[in-house]
């Protein structure tokens, strides 16, 4: 099973990786216009447009890209490199395992957590945190600057976990639907949401994530797996009534729904507070 898997996400077609992304988007989209977690006051196609433009820009980045990704992979592989390289002769469970986690830890993780720590990357990590209206489209709403400075971390973890181009596939197709799944404005039973989180981020954890105070602000960091902010103390519950979304030092929901304004948000003159 694992061979087959592993020969299907080394030649997955573009199509079927934009398949996942506009179904799991349309599929969360339902599921949070019936049970939502919050009922939002907001024209809610308008504020997915708005978000969409940023998914598209982070899809273009990361496509014009992708070679040096390949790149990195094949180097990897060339000349052992990697804790992969370590675990060779283990099963290939073990070594899928591992290289998922570790490329969470590295590519998603350990990114978020720098980009909330050094205030230039802030600046343009603060574009996805200035929604005041988090659902599932929120989740590819990225600044151009800061894909970039995504897609550096995911090959710095490439070269880390020495993980072959099957596995890093693998991996970013489930960060797309887990990504979208945890911030689709939906909340789950807390008896569910009490054992699921024990292993991946839910919407109920990350949106705790999303409040526009610190210390909330630096908890939860985690993409899929939510064993990293347990482990290195970052995790935080709070309860839904008490969360208000945004960033308090950008109130104005204008300038939060512009486009315009978005994509200067990082430049403009002031201290932009996490």
């Amino acid at each position: 099973m694992i061979d087959a898997i592993a020969q299907y996400f080394s030649n997955i077609p573009s199509s079927h990786r934009s398949l996942l992304l506009v179904g799991g988007i349309a599929f969360f989209w339902c599921l949070e216009t019936i049970s939502p977690l919050f009922v939002f006051r907001y024209n809610k196609w308008k504020h997915a447009g708005v978000n969409l433009v940023f998914t598209l820009t982070t899809i273009a980045i990361n496509f014009a890209l992708a070679f040096l990704l390949l790149r990195a992979t094949d180097w990897a592989q060339e000349n052992d490199l990697g804790i992969l390289a370590w675990l060779k002769s283990t099963p290939v469970l073990v070594q899928l395992t591992i290289g998922l986690l570790l490329l969470d830890l590295v590519g998603a993780y350990l990114a978020h957590w720098v980009e909330h720590k050094v205030h230039v990357l802030w600046r343009f990590h603060a574009v996805h945190h200035s929604d005041p209206f988090v659902d599932t489209t929120t989740a590819n709403r990225h600044h151009p600057g800061e894909s970039l400075v995504r897609f550096t971390f995911t090959t710095l973890a490439v070269v880390v976990t020495g993980a072959p181009i099957w596995m890093v596939m693998l991996y970013q197709s489930l960060s797309v639907v887990l990504s979208q799944f945890n911030h689709a404005n939906i909340g789950l039973p807390t008896i569910i949401d009490r054992w699921l989180s024990l292993v991946i981020v839910t919407p109920n954890m990350h949106h705790v994530h999303h409040h526009h105070q610190q210390p909330l602000t630096d908890r939860n960091f985690g993409n899929i797996f939510s064993i990293w902010d347990r482990l290195f103390g970052t995790f935080a519950a709070a309860s839904k009534e008490s969360l208000v979304y945004g960033i308090d030092s950008h109130p104005n929901a204008e300038e939060t729904s512009s486009l315009r304004s978005l994509f200067l948000m990082p430049f403009r003159a002031g201290k932009i507070e996490n």
